[in-house]
């Protein structure tokens, strides 16, 4: 059964930093891609990141050059690190592994940016 939780939410003030994990379960993580989606309240769900299984990054508009995706294939860990954090950033993040078994997705974890 595969099982994926992410965790390292939080408040943090603007212009601060956050580094949000993903950690799966089940033996395919190497094999699928990881993306990091989030949402805010009354807004659709946006893509912020995504690495592939042969390491391909690419990112949302809205992160670019404010975040880093990376992947931990022999922990079946993936990270988000973002920096100059701005109120816009406010959301529920989620992580999403998607591999030939199917789609799966977290819980999600808070992001509030606020002073």
């Amino acid at each position: 059964q595969v099982h994926v939780a992410e965790s390292g939410g939080g408040l943090v003030q603007p212009g601060g930093s956050l580094r949000l994990s993903c950690a799966a379960s089940g033996g395919i993580f190497s094999n699928g891609d990881l993306a990091w989606y989030r949402q805010a309240p009354g807004r659709r769900r946006e893509l912020v990141a995504r690495i592939r299984s042969d390491f391909y990054t690419e990112y949302g508009d809205s992160v670019k050059d404010r975040a880093t995706i990376s992947r931990d294939n022999a922990n079946e860990m993936a990270f988000l690190q973002m920096n100059n954090l701005k109120p816009e950033d406010t959301a529920v993040y989620y992580c999403n592994l998607n591999s030939f078994r199917g789609s799966y997705w977290g819980q999600g974890t808070q992001v509030t940016v606020s002073s």
